[in-house]
């Protein structure tokens, strides 16, 4: 009974980590001083960017780390690695120490791999609490991340609306104290309790109610995301949206309270031998297939003999490997995935092409708005709108969230209409070509802002989601492995197109004077750079809907075999 209570704890620890380690989102807001004061290029301020993204190069070592330490113990290295790499940055940005350009960028470095750190602490919480929940865990915890930036903006608001530098103190010291919030729920972790029959359903409904409360701060964010000249009010401000990070606290009560009145109060006036099925089958969910490899195929063969019978027929068989087909055909059925949850080493992952086309698709979407994220303070001043940085970052955050949360729709209307969460990918990597080409063919601050929403909104939705689809295509338990695999697509994508937005960035600028830093204005600037990157995006939205065609039969196959289990079960 406490352990249920204890588990919801622990989602909401994860929710704090992630609301407040968001840090590498708010880069914009200070890079323009970080490079004046270092008097660097643009290409060099893009490499300080790249660094922090470098470090999901080394997010392996996370995973490394928990196969020999406590999980409270990589909580806190990531925190300290924060705190090193922000603060020092911090004292240079405000002149205390002078710094190389080089030790620079290893701090950069340092704070980036505190990030994934992070990530990794709470992808794996999420997972070993909730492992029949995990999608709704993975895109409700992994949202709070997108508002990171509107937080701190409010902080910022709140303390000293007028010294940039301040974030890099807040992203130092925030993620510290957190850290030590969330140290007792993390360490009283309960011990893993198969769920009763009405389990999965109770705790959708709660994880509902969370995402009801998590809708609430983004709106309340994005409301009121614009400076206020009042620091009272901002302060109020800022006070508002931490009392909504701390509501999810009442959950764990309120499923105690639940619990004590059904164990020692309703138990006493139940009916023995009632014939009634309280469960609602619909909700009900075998996740088989989703554990390990063996427990995939025993599931395949006693749920869905006539699936595999199919699929063995002559007719079948020839469809797959028809080598007189098209290349159309070729391609979206050569060494297609057979079922969910497959357990894919590395050595496998590497060679499948779903992995390839998967990480195409996300190289060309959701790196593409991170880049674009990293780059808004010099496409605001250079379209003169330098007053509006902070707003623009935090629009941006806004919409990643609610992108982040909209990641979980999938797991809330499958009863109604199924779609492979394949197929939302491709639909999620829309937007952002749609809001390239628009800032391409207009400068003005309502395109600004409508296509930094669009980009948000986007890339928000690809980050949360590429978790689950990542567990659900390679399997979960070799998850923490793939997934960071997945992301050196995001080091490597920051730096080709971060170059590309700092080269054609610097063959239009000029240099106000010999001492001070080369400034571009105008819209030439990022025209080219939007095109590109429009280009770009158009073939991740292409290898997108190749994955979804090439994984829609598994994803089929997989839901049939969950309506057959709830029917089982029944």
């Amino acid at each position: 009974m406490a352990g249920q209570s204890r588990k919801w704890m622990i989602l909401v620890a994860t929710i704090w980590i992630q609301a407040f380690t968001g840090t590498n989102f708010d880069f914009s807001t200070y890079s323009s001083n970080l490079k004046s004061v270092l008097g660097i290029s643009q290409v060099q301020l893009n490499y300080l960017a790249v660094a922090s993204d470098l470090g999901k190069v080394f997010g392996w070592s996370s995973g490394l780390a928990l196969l020999y330490f406590p999980l409270w113990t990589v909580l806190f290295a990531a925190a300290i690695m924060g705190f090193v790499g922000y603060g020092v940055q911090w004292l240079v940005i405000t002149n205390v120490i002078s710094l190389p350009y080089i030790l620079v960028f290893l701090c950069c470095l340092l704070a980036g791999l505190s990030i994934c750190w992070f990530n990794t602490v709470c992808f794996v919480l999420c997972i070993r609490n909730f492992p029949a929940n995990r999608s709704l865990a993975l895109s409700l915890t992994v949202s709070f991340n997108g508002v990171s930036a509107a937080l701190y903006t409010l902080a910022y608001n709140a303390i000293n609306p007028v010294s940039t530098e301040l974030y890099l103190l807040l992203n130092a010291l925030v993620p510290l104290f957190v850290s030590f919030a969330a140290f007792i729920p993390i360490l009283r972790q309960p011990p893993l309790e198969p769920l009763p029959p009405d389990g999965v359903r109770r705790d959708s409904l709660m994880f509902l109610l969370l995402n009801i409360l998590a809708v609430l701060n983004g709106v309340y964010l994005l409301l009121f995301r614009s400076k206020t000249s009042d620091v009272t009010s901002a302060r109020l401000l800022f006070g508002g949206s931490i009392l909504l990070l701390i509501l999810p606290l009442c959950l764990p009560g309120l499923v105690y309270a639940r619990n004590w009145y059904l164990h020692n109060i309703h138990s006493s006036f139940r009916l023995e031998g009632s014939g009634f099925i309280l469960v609602d089958v619909d909700e009900l969910e075998m996740h088989k297939g989703m554990v390990t490899r063996e427990a995939s195929l025993e599931g395949y063969q006693l749920l869905n003999d006539d699936v595999v019978r199919a699929v063995n027929t002559p007719d079948q068989k020839s469809f797959i490997e028809d080598d007189d087909g098209c290349c159309c055909t070729k391609l979206i059925t050569r060494n297609q995935l057979g079922m969910l949850g497959e357990e894919h080493p590395l050595s496998l992952l590497l060679c499948r092409s779903d992995f390839w086309l998967y990480y195409i698709a996300y190289f060309c979407g959701g790196t593409i708005g991170l880049v674009y994220s990293n780059n808004l303070g010099q496409i605001a001043q250079s379209l003169g709108q330098s007053s509006e940085t902070t707003t623009l970052v935090t629009l941006y955050s806004s919409f990643s969230f609610f992108g982040r949360l909209l990641s979980a729709t999938p797991d809330y209307i499958r009863a109604k209409v199924y779609f492979a969460r394949t197929g939302w990918l491709a639909v999620a990597l829309l937007p952002t070509t749609i809001a390239l080409f628009f800032l391409a063919s207009s400068g003005s601050l309502a395109a600004l802002q409508a296509g930094t929403a669009l980009i948000g909104l986007s890339s928000g939705f690809i980050f949360a989601a590429a978790v689950s689809i990542t567990s659900e295509l390679f399997g979960p338990n070799s998850v923490g492995v793939n997934h960071n695999i997945l992301i050196t697509n995001i080091p490597i994508g920051s730096l080709v197109y971060g170059f590309l937005a700092a080269l054609v960035y610097e063959s239009h600028s000029v240099a106000r004077s010999k001492t001070e830093s080369v400034i571009c204005m105008g819209r030439d600037c990022y025209l080219l750079t939007f095109v590109w990157w429009g280009c770009l995006s158009v073939i991740g939205l292409a290898s997108s809907v190749v994955l979804f065609l090439r994984t829609r039969r598994a994803y089929q196959r997989f839901e049939q075999d969950r309506i057959t289990s709830s029917m089982l079960y029944s």
